[in-house]
């Protein structure tokens, strides 16, 4: 679809969003609510869990498609269309209801709706990857927040991507597309992106061998869920946006370095060929990044809060200990191994994380779980990836990962 103009000659973006009851999509929601000269919601997609939510944003966003993952929450969500619209005081005959879209291909159908200009997909899980490829094949710019898109199928999506086609919307990655623009391909030696460090920020191994699950989830900077949490802390996070960053910007891993700021204000970096390096800054908000990809190749005006300048502040920069935290290398292993390894490590990672929160397995033995579920799978990357088979390691990796939680790991 060809976008139109704005009230102020802006040009308005039509957009579907993937997860929009979730925090990003609940923030671009936020972003939309505030420029609605800019940007205009078609539809919107959701587990099914939150029918009440879903129904609310639907009636105020008028969405032309709503898609829920579970077909058997269709008739709820339905039910609560019709509820909101009538505390909102339209009759049964005012009010149009949008087209309802149910089952595992929904949101993949919601993805390549044709009124679309931009997909911002911010599904979690693996679920993701189908809507991610029909959001591609139909031709709409993709705001992807989805990392298993890239983590599990990086050479599906970028076999299908157009360039300026796919636009990061985490923080860092996101952080890193601003920086490029500084400079050529070719003048690009290494990309940085920055961590947090986490709750357990220099800490041997040794110490961290008693961490309790409340000691993991109490991350110092940002308001996540308990597995993104947890996944701070083993900096599993981590490991997976430089697998992320390989297939977003096609540089090679051992080009692909990770920096500890503890902090959380300077988002990643870019070092040129000449010595210069460029950073983004901004205090910790994901509705800088959410913007940033909805509006992408410009920005929106008082999308967040600026550093304050005026006061004093101090940044500070750290090497990863990968000793400690052995995630990140164990990542660039994965990735450089390719095929379904990549799926394996998240997936036997989420499994591992369960474990630990449920106080089956110890902090270290998360990590130490994936390390092993990584060196059993058999798939060297030599054969063809599709859909099927990435899944098919996903499942494998997730059984065989609670067969060794199940016998303490890492123990």
């Amino acid at each position: 679809m060809t976008p139109g103009l704005g009230d102020n000659g802006s040009v308005t973006r039509d957009v579907v969003l993937l997860g929009s009851t979730g925090s990003v999509g609940t923030q671009a929601i936020d972003i939309v609510r505030a420029n609605p000269e800019r940007f205009r919601v078609v539809g919107i997609a959701a587990g099914g869990d939150r029918p009440e939510l879903l129904a609310a944003q639907a009636l105020e966003l008028g969405v032309q498609a709503v898609a829920v993952a579970k077909a058997s929450a269709a008739e709820d969500v339905q039910l609560a269309l019709y509820a909101a619209a009538q505390g909102a005081g339209y009759s049964r005959g005012e009010f149009s209801m949008p087209k309802l879209l149910a089952g595992p291909d929904a949101a993949a159908e919601l993805a390549a709706w044709p009124d679309a200009d931009l997909v911002l997909n911010a599904m979690t899980g693996s679920i993701g990857l189908a809507p991610t490829l029909a959001a591609l094949e139909a031709g709409h710019t993709l705001a992807l927040a989805n990392k298993e898109s890239l983590v599990a199928g990086g050479p599906l999506v970028t076999a299908r991507a157009r360039p300026g086609q796919l636009v990061p919307v985490d923080s860092e990655h996101s952080a890193l597309a601003q920086c490029l623009r500084a400079g050529a391909r070719s003048e690009v030696r290494r990309l940085v992106l920055t961590a947090s460090g986490g709750p357990f920020r220099g800490r041997g191994r040794d110490e961290l061998t008693d961490v309790t699950p409340a000691q993991a989830l109490a991350h110092p900077t940002w308001d996540m869920g308990p597995v993104v949490t947890c996944n701070s802390a083993t900096l599993v996070n981590k490991g997976l946006e430089v697998i992320e960053a390989h297939f977003l910007f096609d540089l090679p891993y051992d080009d692909i370095d990770v920096v500890v700021h503890p902090q959380s204000v300077v988002h990643s970096m870019v070092e040129f060929i000449d010595g210069s390096t460029i950073a983004q800054a901004s205090p910790p908000d994901m509705r800088l990044p959410i913007a940033v990809a909805l509006a992408w190749p410009d920005r929106v005006p008082a999308a967040a809060s600026p550093i304050d300048w005026s006061s004093g502040a101090s940044w500070e920069f750290l090497p990863l200990d990968d000793e400690a935290f052995p995630a990140v290398q164990l990542a660039r292993e994965v990735g450089a191994r390719g095929g379904t390894a990549p799926a394996v490590y998240n997936a036997a990672n989420e499994e591992a994380v369960a474990a630990f929160l449920d106080g089956r397995l110890p902090f270290l033995g998360i990590v130490d779980t994936v390390a092993a579920v990584v060196a059993e799978h058999a798939d060297a990357g030599g054969s063809a990836l599709t859909v099927a088979s990435v899944l098919a390691a996903e499942s494998w990796a997730r059984r065989r990962a609670n067969e060794l939680t199940t016998k303490g790991p890492g123990r």
